[in-house]
Formats: structure tokens, C-alpha cells, sequence
């Protein structure tokens, strides 16, 4: 006969699995310090020994680290997603910086059309709340809060798409920005023109999302990237320009 008695799980297990899920959907996010030992133990409803055997497994396969002094986080999983190799050559070319907003918008489209759909309304309400600290950052002039408001905004509607696919491809491609290999999103918010269209675009996004709208969801995502991938090519012609006059300034003052 195909069964076979049922094993009594160790606790230790439980608490693997139930840490492992909750960075597998995105709420414990890489970097995140875990509560202390014994807070955790008591929310888990776990004896201490029991967690202490969880946390070594999970700190050996890579998983949890921890910081002396400073508690037990959550790795920085996104760091290898990419080789160092092949995050400088994304640095080096331009192609890369295009393909890399062509892909986001594809992703963000979709991942918009299926927050319509599959979000609870809990989901959509950290949304909304994103939004309005976005609105309150672009009044009061704080281009820095704005930037990494604009950041939450986008993976908050990734993690209500409900794929945890999606959720981590999208934390590695967040990653390149906030390191700086493809441009500055600061530099972009510094820009009051720009500001306000992009806030205008953002608005857009959310109300089709609180709207339950696919369709207009999608849309707006695909466009908020369209256009930033125009003001990257309107800003990479500009600077080449402002090159070539440079070379034309030093050789006009040779002559």
C-alpha cells in the first residue's frame, strides 16, 4: 500500500517554514532585522531552544544573518542576483539602461493588471497610503522622500499581484537603481516639471488600481514607464550634446 504513518514535525521546522514563507512573499524583506529572541520565541509560541535551531538552520543555508551586537536579520538575498561582472557592463552601456525600463514596464503592466484583479483591499489601501505620503513629499519639496516614496509605490503594487516570482525579480531590479547603475532617480525629482508629471502618472495608476481596473491599471503603468523612458533618451541626448560642445569649446580656445 502506497501510505506510510505520519511524522510528528519538529518544531524547529514549523518555524523554518513559516519564516521561510513570509520571506518568500515579500514581508520579511532582505535586510529587515528580526524581532529579539525572545519576542520571537512568544509570538511563535516556541520554545527558545526550538528557535535558536530554526535560526542556525536557516543562518547556514544563507537565509538569516547575523550582525554582532545588532541582532538576526534577513540576508541580503538580491545581492548575487546579478554578478558584479555583469552589473558593471549593465553600467557601461546604454542598451542596457533601455532594455532594463522596456522590461520594467512589461513586468509593472502586468503586475498592475493583477493587483486589480487579486488584491484584497487591504493591499490596496497600502497602496493608496504610499500614494498619499507621495503627495505630501511632492508638497512639501523633498525630491529625496519623493524618489524613495516612488520606489515603495511600485513594488507595494508587485507584492499585491500575488506572485512571488515577479515580487523578487522586481526587488532585484530596484536593486540595480538603488545602487545606481542605471541613472539617479533623484536627479529625476529635482526636476519640478517632471515631478508633477510623474505624480500625475502615479495618481493615474492608483485610482485604476482602487477602481478595480485591469485594463486602466495596466495601462498607466506601461505609460509611466514609456515616459521615463523617453526622459532617459531626452537626457542622454542632452548630455552628449553638452560633450560635444565641451570638445568644441576646448578646441575653439586651442586655435
Amino acid at each position: 500500500m502506497p501510505f506510510q504513518r505520519i511524522q510528528p514535525e519538529k518544531l524547529s521546522h514549523s518555524v523554518v517554514r513559516q519564516l521561510e514563507m513570509l520571506i518568500l512573499r515579500g514581508i520579511l524583506r532582505p535586510g529587515e532585522r528580526l524581532p529579539s529572541e525572545r519576542e520571537l520565541a512568544e509570538k511563535m509560541g516556541v520554545s527558545r531552544p526550538s528557535l535558536r535551531e530554526a535560526l542556525s538552520e536557516m543562518q547556514s543555508r544563507g537565509l538569516v544573518t547575523t550582525k554582532a551586537g545588532a541582532g538576526i536579520y534577513v540576508a541580503e538575498l538580491l545581492d548575487s542576483a546579478f554578478s558584479d561582472s555583469l552589473v558593471s557592463l549593465f553600467a557601461g552601456h546604454d542598451a542596457a539602461l533601455f532594455d532594463y525600463i522596456s522590461f520594467r514596464r512589461d513586468l509593472e503592466g502586468m503586475s498592475a493588471e493583477r493587483a486589480a484583479r487579486l488584491g484584497s483591499e487591504m493591499d490596496l489601501k497600502v497602496i493608496d497610503t504610499i500614494y498619499q505620503k507621495m503627495e505630501a513629499a511632492h508638497l512639501s519639496r523633498d525630491p529625496s522622500e519623493e524618489a524613495r516614496l516612488d520606489a515603495e509605490f511600485h513594488l507595494s503594487i508587485v507584492e499585491a499581484s500575488h506572485n512571488i516570482i515577479m515580487l523578487h525579480m522586481m526587488r532585484a531590479m530596484f536593486n540595480l537603481l538603488h545602487q545606481g547603475v542605471f541613472y539617479n532617480r533623484q536627479m529625476i525629482f529635482r526636476q519640478r516639471g517632471t515631478r508633477d508629471e510623474l505624480l500625475n502618472q502615479h495618481r493615474a495608476i492608483n485610482n485604476a488600481l482602487q477602481q478595480r481596473d485591469p485594463v486602466g491599471a495596466r495601462d498607466a503603468a506601461q505609460a509611466h514607464l514609456d515616459y521615463v523612458k523617453k526622459l532617459m533618451s531626452d537626457l542622454k541626448r542632452s548630455e552628449e550634446n553638452e560633450e560635444i560642445a565641451r570638445l568644441r569649446f576646448e578646441h575653439a580656445r586651442a586655435m
